[in-house]
């Protein structure tokens, strides 16, 4: 069980961490940025996740291994993609969406088997908004970091595919255990995610509306 979660999360870092950099660079920053961004991404929720649920100093700070990790994956995406990624738009978004995409859905489950490890597994409420906080915060923090609008607000279905797979996992908890819901519910969230930009599947957007002038 410790083994599947542990490499769950580092699948996870490396994702979100690929993500955050590659942002960087789309951003023109230094190889520092980058690898802020990066680590931002890849740990950011996770310290919010601990935060709600009262775990100090958060884990991030007492394990640095996943900052490590992440800042390596960083400083690979700097050095080794740069002049492709800039070059090559398409091959820039497909791995940006990929890497953010199960980034989001592995840190959805993890975070929601942190908050039942810690004793609130009888808080179904509590248990899906912090496993939704842990899949995107990183990426809030990240934009925030690099001046834009939050993903989560602009860009096809984002955060309701990490509730709807939140709630399915955590549905299935009590009969099935952890690691078939967690496999589940990332699964889930990785398909709506893809069916989304696949379909171009959005919610209501106030730029659909007439304003008055």
């Amino acid at each position: 069980m410790e083994l599947f979660i542990t490499c769950f999360e580092i699948v996870g870092t490396i994702a979100f961490a690929l993500s955050g950099a590659m942002i960087g660079l789309k951003k023109k920053m230094d190889i520092f940025g980058v690898c802020v961004l990066g680590i931002t991404t890849a740990v950011g929720g996770g310290i919010l996740r601990d935060i709600i649920l009262g775990i100090t100093p958060p884990a991030v700070f007492s394990n640095p291994v996943f900052v490590l990790m992440a800042t390596a994956a960083s400083i690979l995406v700097f050095f080794s993609f740069k002049k492709k990624l800039i070059w090559d738009r398409k091959v820039y978004e497909i791995i940006l969406f990929l890497a953010d995409s199960t980034g989001l859905g592995i840190f959805t489950v993890c975070g929601m088997n942190v908050a039942i490890n810690a004793g609130f597994g009888d808080n179904g409420f509590l248990v899906v908004f912090v496993g939704v906080v842990t899949g995107v915060g990183g990426g809030v923090l990240r934009d925030v970091f690099a001046g834009d609008r939050p993903y989560i607000f602009v860009k096809h279905i984002y955060a309701c595919a990490a509730i709807v797979g939140g709630i399915t996992a955590e549905v299935m908890w009590p009969i099935f255990g952890a690691n078939a819901s967690m496999v589940t519910g990332f699964v889930i969230i990785t398909v709506i995610r893809i069916c989304s930009a696949r379909f171009r599947w959005s919610l209501p957007n106030a730029r659909d509306f007439e304003w008055p002038e």
